[in-house]
């Protein structure tokens, strides 16, 4: 946790970088503090990505996956697939990630809590896909 503080100090000391922080906050159902940091495509399978950093899903009273589950499904429908059919192609596939600290794509930390899910996008909505 102290890290995102330290990161939090350090956008709010560097002009225009606080901004881009404030502008990446996403509202959820929850209300949680989430944060959009990057979207990507595998380059194996066609997915989309959309990572997003959610502070609550970890530390002394985590939030569980029952209870964020309904923002990763606000989070596709209303943030990921909007953007991704901006794309010439929809990808076959969305995955939403929700992580407790910042980590690289691909990289797992037993102590960092990391959440996934995954969506089919039609007809303008996203269905969920059990992994």
């Amino acid at each position: 946790m102290w890290r995102i503080r330290i990161l939090a100090l350090a956008f709010a000391m560097t002009p225009g970088l606080a901004t881009a922080l404030e502008e990446s906050a996403v509202a959820v159902p929850s209300g949680m503090s989430v944060t959009f940091v990057d979207s990507s495509i595998d380059s194996g399978t066609s997915a989309q990505r959309f990572r997003f950093l959610a502070p609550q899903i970890g530390g002394p009273k985590p939030l569980t996956y029952d209870e964020v589950a309904p923002d990763m499904q606000h989070l596709c429908d209303n943030f990921a697939l909007p953007r991704a059919t901006q794309a010439q192609v929809i990808p076959p596939v969305i995955v939403i990630s929700l992580m407790e600290e910042p980590l690289e794509v691909g990289v797992t930390s037993p102590g960092i809590r990391q959440y996934f899910e995954a969506y089919s996008p039609q007809n303008g909505v996203c269905l969920w896909e059990a992994f």
